[in-house]
């Protein structure tokens, strides 16, 4: 790792200043070390920063502990990826609210030319899995990278498919590289790696805490130029990619089932609601 690198991460762990604060601080002081080197009236000319972001850039242990999780993370062969890095995924650039720094293990497959997003419920039907696997396969022929969110489910279903068919996926997670979470999951993280990749925002012993999980879906949203929900209730972490994804202008797909099944509940509505598109196979998200 870079020397910058400490600087980087010492950017995400400053109080009170998430990503968009962060590039802003960037653009006026020119890189992030020029951030933690700048002065305390350089700090307050920038618009919409005041005095409680300069002190919360000044306290020590934010430098002590970057310092710390940059040896860390080279001992553990984790790639650090900033916001301004040509390593950076080139889809997340779109977004002011996307992290400025994303950890990744395995393989840079982030910018291929077809990304389809895959999520769906943590207890899906036979229906479900059946739809998932099919999908998945379907989808070789053209190339796509799979992102999914590594959850019980839908999610483990369209990555483990795409290990059996040799097909690049993307697992995002909701917490550090410390704790793979679900841990019926790790073996199913690491055999990703061959051809694909895990990705989080979390710095490494950061916790799978639930308010990860929304972060992690918006993440999984910007990374999809489609996004399939194939099962999901009427509230969950599909329905809430999916209301990313349709902020962020990508297309939306949602297989349909019964109105009585639970799990086709979240499907049917957002067909309904037109906001997704009825999808039976892969030839209706073909491009």
């Amino acid at each position: 790792m870079k020397a910058s690198d400490v600087y980087k991460i010492a950017l995400t762990k400053v109080e009170g200043v998430g990503p968009v604060t962060a590039r802003l601080l960037v653009s006026y002081c020119g890189s992030a070390e020029a951030v933690f080197k700048a002065s305390k009236k350089e700090i307050l000319k920038i618009p919409g920063v005041g005095l409680e972001t300069y002190k919360a850039v000044t306290v020590p242990m934010v430098m002590n502990y970057a310092e710390a999780e940059t040896q860390l993370l080279e001992s553990k062969g984790i790639d650090l990826h900033f916001y301004l890095d040509d390593t950076y995924p080139s889809r997340l650039k779109h977004f002011q609210e996307a992290p400025i720094l994303l950890y990744t293990r395995g393989k840079s497959c982030f910018n291929e030319t077809r990304t389809v997003g895959i999520v769906g419920t943590r207890s899906p039907s036979n229906y479900g899995r059946i739809n998932t696997e099919k999908l998945v396969e379907d989808l070789k022929p053209f190339g796509a990278v799979v992102v999914s969110g590594l959850a019980h489910g839908v999610d483990a279903f369209a990555h483990r498919a795409c290990v059996q068919n040799k097909i690049p996926t993307i697992g995002i997670m909701g917490g550090g590289f410390e704790k793979i979470y679900p841990a019926a999951n790790r073996s199913l993280a690491r055999s990703m790696l061959d051809q694909g990749a895990i990705a989080t925002e979390f710095s490494y012993a950061e916790q799978p805490d639930r308010e990860h999980f929304p972060m992690r879906n918006r993440v999984i949203a910007m990374l999809s130029d489609a996004l399939v929900v194939v099962e999901s209730g009427g509230k969950g972490g599909s329905m809430i990619t999916a209301e990313f994804a349709n902020r962020y202008n990508k297309d939306v797909f949602a297989f349909p089932g019964k109105i009585t099944d639970k799990y086709s509940e979240g499907c049917n509505r957002l067909i309904k609601c037109h906001k997704a598109a009825l999808i039976e196979s892969v030839a209706d998200i073909a491009y």
